[in-house]
């Protein structure tokens, strides 16, 4: 599978809270996180950096192959919760940690499906050919308030208020994991993207740039450039994975690549 993991700082921030990982096979699968931290001085960096430091350690360590998606599934829901209480305990420790939280959106994935556990507003989108579909769903005042029709699309998009979560990792002691399953083919995407995408670069956009004839890594650079253009008002990440299975040519590369070494 092929991965691309990208990040810039922005125009107008002076440190990126921003943290992501992404590894391309542990025991068959694709892994990878992001997370968008906040809170005062530093602590939003030291919220999203702990949370993907504790989130792969685990994953290396726990990740059984052949693990059915259930399984995926509370596994992630389990390292997320384990993580949040890591961040609420320190967050009480001193006085400029107070508050501290970030958003996080991490996945498991194999050939066929895609396990996603979130809380935030980092998102996950799906790109099948020239299509894109939102996986993930905002945990935020702004999306709140569009669901229940006290706003329209076009006021959320500008709203004054469209940063504040309604759920983070690490605010409170206990919190809800929300679980996607999606299934996909080959040569499919998946984007795992902070609001500093989300937030200035429309979905068509997004979904032009990645169906473009370009590596991977050209996309995701394209996508940086694209909010950076847009204002760049917030650090900006992006991991991209593609669902590229191996060909026959492969594999016999690389069984001519074995006899080569045995001999």
């Amino acid at each position: 599978m092929k991965t691309a993991n990208k990040t810039d700082i922005g125009r107008v921030r002076l440190v990126n809270e921003d943290r992501a990982y992404v590894v391309s096979d542990i025991g068959g699968f694709t892994c990878a996180v992001v997370a968008d931290g906040m809170g005062g001085h530093l602590a939003g960096d030291v919220a999203s950096q702990m949370t993907i430091q504790y989130i792969e350690e685990q994953i290396t360590e726990r990740l059984i192959p052949g693990m059915d998606e259930d399984a995926r599934a509370d596994l992630l829901r389990t390292l997320i919760q384990e993580a949040n209480r890591q961040i609420y305990d320190l967050a009480g420790t001193s006085d400029q940690y107070v508050g501290m939280g970030t958003t996080v959106v991490a996945v498991i994935a194999d050939r066929y499906h895609i396990v996603i556990g979130y809380i935030g507003d980092s998102r996950a989108y799906a790109i099948s050919e020239h299509s894109i579909m939102q996986l993930t769903e905002d945990h935020s005042l702004v999306n709140e308030l569009l669901k229940s029709g006290q706003i329209s699309e076009q006021e959320a998009a500008s709203h004054p208020r469209r940063n504040v979560l309604v759920r983070a990792l690490g605010t409170d002691p206990e919190v809800e994991v929300d679980i996607i399953h999606h299934a996909w083919k080959e040569q499919d995407i998946l984007l795992l993207c902070t609001d500093g995408l989300s937030n200035l670069v429309q979905a068509d956009e997004i979904v032009e740039t990645l169906t473009i004839d370009a590596s991977l890594d050209d996309k995701a650079e394209r996508l940086i450039d694209q909010a950076l253009a847009a204002g760049g008002d917030d650090n900006v990440t992006i991991v991209l994975l593609m669902n590229e299975s191996i060909g026959e040519s492969d594999i016999q590369q690389d069984m001519d690549d074995g006899r080569g070494e045995a001999g």
